[in-house]
């Protein structure tokens, strides 16, 4: 995401783009910070990142949201119908990077699936632990 052009998407829009795109915790995390645009312009980018990982053509930019605690990693989470099309693809876990500087924002996710795999007609986590059927 080019922040000069969301900061022109901001100037055009105003406070509407900010109630319409990002939850009440995103903007008062970015208002606490000495460059709040730059932390919703990369939870923008985060954001167009999910809605493409889910396949989805379009949502609520409400059901999909970032968060961070201090010395955390930031986490992604899904609401509505970004939560429905997780459930439908098998999703697992979501990780979820943001850099930014003055110019540019990237927000990366990806959708962490777990199958199961079988062994000798055995789940994997019961072939790992070697306890089933074994007579252990």
């Amino acid at each position: 995401m080019d922040v000069p052009r969301f900061e022109a998407m901001e100037a055009h829009h105003g406070p509407r783009l900010h109630r319409k795109v990002f939850t009440p915790g995103e903007r008062a995390y970015a208002a606490g910070r000495a460059r709040g645009h730059e932390s919703l312009a990369v939870r923008f980018a985060a954001k167009l990142a999910a809605l493409r990982a889910l396949r989805m053509k379009s949502g609520c930019w409400h059901d999909f949201e970032v968060s961070r605690d201090a010395g955390r990693p930031p986490v992604m989470t899904f609401h509505g119908e970004a939560a429905r099309a997780a459930d439908r693809l098998g999703v697992t876990g979501v990780a979820v990077t943001l850099t930014h500087d003055a110019l540019c924002c990237i927000g990366q996710v990806v959708l962490e699936r777990v199958e199961p795999v079988e062994r000798d007609g055995l789940a994997a986590r019961d072939a790992l632990i070697g306890t089933r059927g074994s007579g252990r």
